[in-house]
């Protein structure tokens, strides 16, 4: 028989932070108001994303037994909506010497598996159990809609005797009418497919890789069919793949490849010797994940392996991104990922400030007086170059602190300079600069920056989501302000539109 785990629910996020405070009062560092955190304790990638009967299930890498990473188990909360979570108790927690690792969930509507009972689908999780010198994939099962599981008895399902073997995503292929799972084989820079029936055989399919960026292992593959925007029928498949280390501005990041997949193999458009597309130009977008069951819809952990361990928050560490959706844009030279904001974020609204055209001369300029300013906001600014080189917003500025969400035109690039966003003595690595390039000749024009500021975070959508950049900041509570700058010249601010984000 497999282990089952059973505990009660906590009715709400509150009542679990309620739960923590009778154990003991800890006084709250940083914590955001609309980005997901646990409410204790150690987090990193987010597992297990399946959308079943309209609820949103959220699981993640979780130390339940302190702030930094190890003893790595399943947290879960559950959304209706992707912005107000339900925590709920550990799913999966390490035992025997085995800690679980990522992977993914399924809902098994037609019991292909035969781990459902009396017409009750199973949910079906996959994950990676390391340990004993191993790696290996594993699957446990719900019959509760997630609220108490059941370790496979016939544990593990895949077994190739390597270290390195991790990260399964499962999903299920019409075409072919069978399970897919896409692994990492981590220190040979390969992605690798399997194909089953039942989610308990599997059949190794074909390999993809090396490929793109193989400076460090790869982690957390995600193949998904994506949209191509403005082409109703059309879709492509994306391949995500993580690479830790080796990413453009340090530590850890995310590749894509697109291409085509038959079901069997994934075919890329670009050649393996070719430079890597990346998934964000900031430094903290790592191991995104797709919900099954929803359309182009996935989150990322907020955070870098460089200096994850040492963020200042507490009694947590680790956030996930805004959800987000993903679509392909066409370009002449291919095709690129686009990321929008989740269009349920606006139900965080609250009223809405707008800002007529007005000249931005070089300098800076506070908008405070015209009552933009605060922690947690969203920002739509719509800005003409003019002769200014480097133009566009400050926010969560104060005493001595700022973080620069510009557009260099020289670089042709959108950049977040956080060097002075506040604490940032805690790792070398973290201050710094981190651009992405826009389209050719963008830079010239009129620039469309989308940002969400949050009390630890700073998430910018360039271009309609065709640049996205995520840092974190950790700047004081007082540092709320907001303003305009322009360097070399004059830009021009065309309209501004903010938010107060609401909890």
């Amino acid at each position: 028989m497999g282990q089952t785990i059973v505990l009660p629910v906590l009715a709400s996020a509150a009542a679990l932070l309620l739960a923590a405070a009778a154990i003991g009062d800890e006084p709250e560092t940083g914590r955001p108001l609309y980005h997901f955190t646990p409410p204790r304790n150690f987090i990193n990638d987010p597992n297990g994303l399946v959308l079943v009967d309209g609820e949103y299930h959220l699981f993640y890498q979780h130390n339940p037994e302190g702030d930094r990473w190890g003893h790595m188990s399943w947290g879960h909360a559950v959304s209706r909506d992707l912005y107000r979570w339900q925590h709920l108790p550990i799913a999966l927690r390490e035992a025997d010497g085995i800690m679980i690792f990522s992977g993914s969930a399924v809902l098994d509507r037609t019991n292909t598996s035969g781990l459902g009972r009396d017409g009750v689908a199973p949910m079906v999780a996959a994950y990676t159990g390391d340990g004993l010198g191993k790696q290996t994939q594993n699957l446990a099962y719900s019959l509760d809609l997630g609220r108490s599981w059941t370790k496979y008895a016939k544990n593990p399902v895949l077994d190739i005797g390597s270290k390195e073997f991790r990260d399964p995503k499962v999903f299920y292929h019409h075409d072919t009418g069978r399970w897919i799972m896409a692994t990492v084989l981590a220190d040979q820079h390969k992605v690798r497919f399997w194909g089953s029936s039942d989610l308990k055989t599997w059949e190794m399919l074909s390999d993809f890789g090396p490929a793109g960026a193989v400076g460090g292992v790869w982690e957390c593959p995600e193949l998904i069919e994506v949209h191509v925007e403005r082409m109703t029928r059309q879709t492509r498949w994306v391949l995500k793949v993580d690479v830790n280390p080796g990413a453009p501005h340090g530590g850890s990041g995310g590749q894509y490849f697109v291409g085509d997949f038959d079901g069997r193999t994934f075919r890329a458009d670009r050649k393996p010797d070719e430079p890597p597309l990346w998934v964000d130009g900031g430094k903290d977008f790592y191991a995104a994940q797709a919900w099954n069951g929803a359309d182009g819809v996935w989150i990322a952990w907020m955070n870098n392996w460089q200096y994850a361990n040492d963020i200042p928050t507490s009694p947590w560490r680790g956030a996930m991104t805004i959800p987000r959706q993903v679509r392909l844009s066409r370009r002449d030279d291919g095709y690129r990922l686009m990321q929008i904001p989740h269009p349920s974020l606006e139900a965080l609204r609250g009223p809405k400030i707008e800002l007529g055209p007005r000249a931005v001369p070089p300098g800076s300029m506070t908008l405070a007086a015209e009552g933009v300013e605060g922690t947690s906001l969203e920002l739509m600014a719509v800005i003409e170059a003019g002769d200014a080189d480097t133009f566009g917003l400050k926010v969560r500025t104060g005493k001595g602190e700022e973080t620069i969400v510009g557009v260099d035109r020289k670089a042709g690039e959108v950049f977040v300079d956080r060097a002075r966003s506040g604490n940032v003595a805690f790792s070398r690595d973290f201050p710094g600069r981190h651009g992405a390039k826009l389209p050719t000749g963008r830079a010239e024009q009129v620039v469309y920056l989308h940002v969400f500021v949050d009390a630890t975070s700073v998430e910018v959508f360039a271009d309609g989501g065709d640049v996205v950049i995520t840092d974190q900041v950790f700047p004081r509570p007082d540092s709320r302000g907001v303003g305009l700058f322009a360097e070399g010249g004059t830009a021009r601010l065309k309209s501004l539109e903010a938010w107060p984000l609401r909890p």
